[in-house]
């Protein structure tokens, strides 16, 4: 019986830990997509809530399960934008 429990405690954690991230990655994709628009408006953006939201996703990725994401610079924006036009 005990391994059952901790067979469901380790699914429970596993589970906990995706919707965590799929949390942040919504958080990180409107962050992305917010920094788009500033940046094809010609109005000044960064990259900081971003790559604030990328460190926590990569905190929760170093416990397994969930995938990492790459650090956004400004230049990546603006070579979006440039190429959505």
């Amino acid at each position: 019986m005990s391994v059952h429990k901790e067979i469901s405690k380790h699914s429970n954690m596993q589970n906990q830990l995706v919707q965590q991230f799929m949390k942040l990655d919504e958080q990180r994709e409107k962050a992305i997509d917010e920094a788009v628009q500033l940046c094809s408006e010609g109005k000044p953006f960064t990259t900081d809530h971003i790559n604030q939201v990328t460190n926590e996703i990569n905190t929760l990725a170093r416990r397994g399960v969930v995938p990492q994401r790459k650090l956004v610079i400004t230049e990546m924006v603006e070579e979006y934008v440039a190429r959505l036009k």
